[in-house]
């Protein structure tokens, strides 16, 4: 069994590169784990990629596994998924997931690995990082049965916030995003879909996911009397400018953030991280949720999939990244 690995570090801002390591022995209640795949978050990982994080965020955006420090060099990411290679016999080679950087092999505690239920293939677990934040959100939004509830944004995180809301007895989801593309994987879910200039008004509840400021100004203008516009993007650096004349007070709207970092606060006397996760993963075994994957590439490529993904590409839902 290799002592060695290879990880992926943004080098400098807007550059990264494949280092190589070896492995720290394992301490007692550690697990050794070999990597099958990782994803590539299209908010946060580049932002981080790009250099954004302020300053006054430097701690609080901290993975867990992070090493080094913003801006850069920095070993960064959260979606990992392998199969334990060594440690309590009741882990061996079972198929985990982790809050882990990109990287061929790690030692983390065994506490810090979420095994896969049943039904959940690892290729498609690499989205749990997104379902526990769509599932956080959800439970910051609290829709209630009957609800119209508009979600503008049809990343991958937006994509599951519809989704697991479409299953809410009587709610009625629209999915607003300015790419009519998303149209397909909208239907694929079961999802309402319109562009904005044709979204539904007056939602009960609007969930904003799409990244841009723009998107966030559509959210606060379809919002009903009352209704509560949940934020679930973070713009790192950039400053947002938003229309909170005209309407936003007479309509007595809420604007409120959410932020996966801490549990929900009406769940969080009772749940913690780790059955948070649990819930995640097994919200995942759902084979249409597949269609979120919509780009592969190998381990090798990732520094220049890390730019292409920072260049744009649109059309890229979930980078999945295969290690063998």
């Amino acid at each position: 069994m290799s002592d060695d690995f290879r990880a992926c570090w943004t080098e400098a801002p807007g550059r990264a590169a494949v280092r190589s390591g070896t492995l720290a022995p394992a301490a007692e209640g550690d697990v050794r784990v070999r990597t099958l795949h990782s994803a590539v978050s299209r908010g946060t990982e580049l932002l981080v990629f790009n250099g954004e994080v302020p300053e006054s965020e430097h701690a609080r955006m901290r993975a867990p596994f992070q090493e080094g420090d913003f801006p850069a060099p920095v070993k960064y990411g959260y979606a990992s998924v392998g199969v334990v290679e060594a440690g309590p016999p009741a882990l061996q080679g079972c198929a985990v997931f982790c809050l882990y950087p990109h990287q061929t092999r790690y030692v983390v505690p065994q506490s810090a690995v979420h095994p896969l239920p049943d039904g959940l293939p690892p290729a498609r677990a690499v989205l749990a990082a997104n379902m526990e934040t769509a599932v956080n959100a959800l439970w910051d939004a609290a829709p209630r049965v009957g609800d119209r509830v508009a979600v503008v944004g049809g990343g991958v995180v937006g994509l599951l916030v519809a989704w697991l809301a479409s299953r809410m007895p009587g709610v009625r989801v629209e999915l607003v995003d300015v790419r009519a593309e998303r149209a397909a994987v909208a239907a694929h879910l079961g999802l309402a879909f319109s562009t904005p200039d044709a979204a539904t008004p007056e939602a009960d509840l609007v969930v904003h996911a799409s990244g841009q400021p723009d998107g966030l100004v559509t959210a606060l203008g379809l919002a009903g009397f009352e209704a509560t516009v949940l934020e679930l993007s973070w713009y790192g650096r950039r400053a947002v400018a938003l229309p909170l004349g005209e309407a936003f007070h007479a309509r007595r709207l809420t604007l409120r953030s959410s932020q996966v970092g801490h549990v929900a606060t009406a769940q969080r006397s009772r749940w913690t991280h780790a059955r948070r996760m649990a819930l995640a993963l097994s919200l995942l075994r759902d084979p249409a949720l597949d269609a979120l994957v919509t780009d592969v590439a190998p381990f090798d490529d990732l520094p220049q999939v890390l730019a292409r993904l920072a260049a744009g590409a649109p059309d890229t839902l979930c980078q999945r990244i295969d290690y063998s």
